[in-house]
């Protein structure tokens, strides 16, 4: 049996992917609550959402956002992880700025515990990708239009991104400029 290294290491960025969901999963929540939404996306779906990330980058003006859709583009999956709004209702928190949790759902807040857990599980996530030499970065940019755009439930309201990648050099190193040289050298 012949094995295309393109297709083995495109293989081994999902297998990675998948150990990273589930390095997420596991990861310590506040309570022992689970408010973690996980995606992973390749081909046709992470290319589409790397041009939605690049259509609101430019409406936006945002061209670090331009840049992190070339980024995804580049990117041989994207593992998304968001977390679930739902304060844990504890009575002396403040965490999150309000007096309590029933005021933070008052006023529509996010509460501190569920992103904290989210930064937890993005930690242990990275940590797997780091161990099996798979290029990667966490990115706000993708979660936030992945969000815009309907991939994650409405109860999920903060969300980042992870592309992942496996080639010569990482697409993700050079991001001082919009047109990225190291995306444009992959393409070639």
């Amino acid at each position: 049996m012949i094995c295309n290294g393109k297709d083995v290491e495109k293989n081994a960025v999902i297998q990675v992917a998948e150990l990273m969901a589930a390095a997420a999963r596991t990861a310590p929540k506040g309570c022992g609550i689970d408010n973690l939404e996980v995606l992973i996306l390749d081909g046709e779906e992470k290319d589409n959402l790397a041009q939605s990330i690049k259509k609101y980058g430019a409406e936006w003006q945002m061209d670090f956002m331009v840049r992190d859709g070339y980024n995804v583009e580049a990117s041989d999956a994207l593992l998304l992880m968001g977390a679930k709004i739902h304060p844990i209702l504890l009575d002396h928190c403040g965490y999150c700025g309000y007096k309590n949790c029933a005021e933070n759902i008052k006023n529509n807040g996010i509460c501190s515990f569920n992103t904290g857990d989210l930064g937890i599980a993005i930690g242990s996530a990275v940590s797997v990708a780091a161990n099996h030499r798979i290029d990667n970065r966490v990115i706000y940019t993708a979660g936030k239009i992945a969000m815009e755009i309907g991939l994650f439930p409405n109860d999920v309201r903060v969300a980042y991104g992870i592309p992942l990648s496996v080639s010569s050099k990482s697409p993700f190193f050079d991001r001082g400029t919009t047109d990225n040289e190291a995306v444009k050298r992959e393409k070639r």
